[in-house]
């Protein structure tokens, strides 16, 4: 975002911020649902127009008087969003008129000084613009842009002007590619205050109401000259207790952050331990191929009788046994603690995911593996392996050639995996075997 201008989508709720962001966006990038109170976090999108590129921020509404902490936090992260801006574009609703929450907003605007766009949304017919447009001008905002965002009337008309409104920033020519990292757990495991100690800033909404984030939250920064891309998903609960809509579209939209993300973080209680769901979640990362780094957050409420890592390590991979690769990292997110070690673990992890090794060197590994552990027999056959090569990366996934897939066995499989890791760091990231049929070996 540092290179790039920003601009923010503000209004009170349910105006159809979301709706207008999908749509300038060009995707369904944040959660749209007729209930007010959908959006709590920032939501960050690249949006590009007539060759010009820009980051478009989606907010929390803004209400006229807080009535919890929820509401407060939203507050919060409009306000800061607003900071970050270069350009506003404040939403009101063209079929109800100025209400109390406009004129709370539109007093924040004025109190920046920064460029404002006043759209007027849900105007469905431009035959007939609604009698209530006229009441806007009070806001201060000057004249009022019609849109439906919905339908996409007028869209691009409006992105013609936002673009004529952004300040000049250029671009890094080469921009470094920054690293995907997901953070995924159950709800209330932390997840968001740890998103916040990463980033040094209340960037999510940080509340003890379990669910408080909803959507799945694309955040850039840079920490040690690298440049990340945080993924903060939705706390995922078990099925039965999906009631809501929100919940469920929740649930694709952190299935759909892991499968974009190159590094899941499983964030675990530490006083809870590990649990069936976050054997579940461990199971969606595994299964994606992603590699997973697992913090245990919360460690300062561990009691001491308890506060053993080495035990707690060893007890946390008996549990997911599925995913021993997994690095374990202590964190205490409330104070910022173990955020070095973290993003050192996710490092090494990524960089793993992609490790290449020589198809000669596999070749002679698999054959001195297959000479000290030959295979089994099944049914008077055994397996052999004529030939190896990795043929894909994130996860590594090495091709066997053989004379009958059918003989490779789960057991042996986990066995070749074993050396492997053994002869090289796979630290963090799963390892895939294909296996191809092969009469016999070709010289």
């Amino acid at each position: 975002m540092d290179d790039k201008p920003v601009v923010a989508i503000v209004g009170r709720p349910n105006v159809g911020k979301s709706t207008l962001f999908n749509r300038l966006a060009g995707g369904r990038a944040a959660i749209v649902q007729p209930e007010p109170g959908v959006t709590r976090d920032r939501i960050c999108r690249e949006a590009e127009w007539n060759g010009r590129r820009f980051v478009l921020v989606d907010t929390g509404g803004v209400v006229e008087k807080e009535k919890d902490a929820i509401e407060a936090g939203i507050r919060r992260q409009v306000e800061q969003a607003i900071e970050q801006a270069d350009l506003i574009l404040f939403v009101v609703d063209a079929l109800c008129g100025v209400l109390p929450e406009d004129k709370t907003a539109a007093g924040i605007l004025r109190r920046t000084g920064k460029p404002v766009i006043l759209v007027a949304n849900k105007v469905d017919s431009f035959a007939s613009p609604p009698v209530l447009s006229y009441e806007f001008y009070a806001l201060g905002m000057g004249e009022p842009f019609a849109v439906s965002a919905a339908q996409g009337l007028n869209t691009g008309d409006l992105l013609d002007m936002v673009v004529a409104n952004l300040p000049e920033k250029s671009a890094r020519e080469e921009e470094e590619k920054a690293l995907r990292v997901a953070v995924v757990g159950r709800p209330n495991v932390g997840k968001s205050s740890l998103v916040n100690a990463l980033l040094g800033e209340e960037r999510a909404i940080v509340s003890e109401i379990p669910g408080t984030t909803r959507d799945a939250v694309d955040t850039p920064f840079e920490r040690g000259g690298k440049r990340y891309l945080l993924i903060d998903t939705a706390g995922i609960r078990r099925k039965r207790r999906v009631e809501m809509a929100v919940e469920r579209y929740s649930i694709i939209r952190a299935q759909k952050g892991i499968a974009r993300a190159q590094v899941a973080v499983l964030v675990l209680d530490a006083v809870e331990g590990v649990t069936a769901q976050d054997k579940r979640i461990a199971g969606m990362a595994e299964d994606s191929g992603r590699a997973v780094v697992i913090a245990v957050n919360k460690w300062d409420l561990v009691p001491a009788d308890r506060k053993n890592a080495a035990r707690y390590r060893e007890a946390v991979k008996e549990a997911l046994d599925f995913i021993t690769y997994a690095p374990v990292v202590f964190t205490v997110a409330t104070a910022g603690q173990g955020m070095t070690r973290l993003l050192q673990a996710v490092d090494k992890a990524a960089a793993n995911a992609f490790r290449r090794v020589p198809t000669g060197e596999l070749n002679a590994l698999m054959e001195e593996a297959v000479l000290r552990n030959p295979p089994p027999q099944r049914k008077g056959d055994r397996l052999k392996i004529y030939y190896g090569t990795q043929v894909g990366e994130n996860p590594p996934v090495f091709l066997l050639y053989v004379n009958d897939p059918g003989l490779l066995h789960f057991s042996y499989r986990r066995y070749l995996e074993n050396q492997l890791r053994s002869a090289y760091d796979f630290t963090g990231t799963p390892i895939r075997f294909a296996v191809k049929r092969r009469r016999k070996k070709e010289d």
